[in-house]
């Protein structure tokens, strides 16, 4: 047996390339980056909107810039793959047994994405996005 055995050098910033999953991966990851700046970006709209409606109205005139349509763009693309990776993943995570067997994966997956509709449909019912 030899005191140096074979090891496969990783390229430290490149090792997701290699493998699809591991990509797929990776792009989930950096989702959440758009998404935790997206979040800031909503408190900040609350804390102009306490500070009255002169700062309100300039934070809103502030999101009709090019580039802030740009990003809300990108930013709706990212989150719906987020959510689509993760509600991929869930029936793996979250098995439901009933008395001996698993319930199918498509059908804790075709679950969840029935309630984003419903809260969805909900939260524009709401808003007055639609039937208002």
């Amino acid at each position: 047996m030899s005191r140096n055995p074979y090891v496969r050098e990783i390229s430290r910033t490149t090792w997701y390339l290699g493998r699809k999953r591991d990509f797929l991966h990776m792009a989930q990851e950096v989702t959440s980056l758009f998404i935790g700046i997206y979040t800031l970006l909503l408190l900040w709209g609350v804390k102009a909107l306490s500070q009255g409606p002169e700062t309100y109205q300039a934070f809103l005139d502030g999101l009709t810039s090019p580039l802030s349509i740009a990003f809300h763009w990108v930013a709706l693309a990212f989150t719906l793959y987020h959510a689509v990776a993760w509600f991929a993943v869930t029936p793996k995570a979250m098995p439901v047994q009933m008395g001996e067997e698993f319930l199918p994966e498509w059908i804790i997956a075709a679950g969840h994405y029935v309630a984003w509709i419903v809260v969805s449909i909900v939260i524009l019912y709401l808003a007055g996005g639609i039937g208002g």
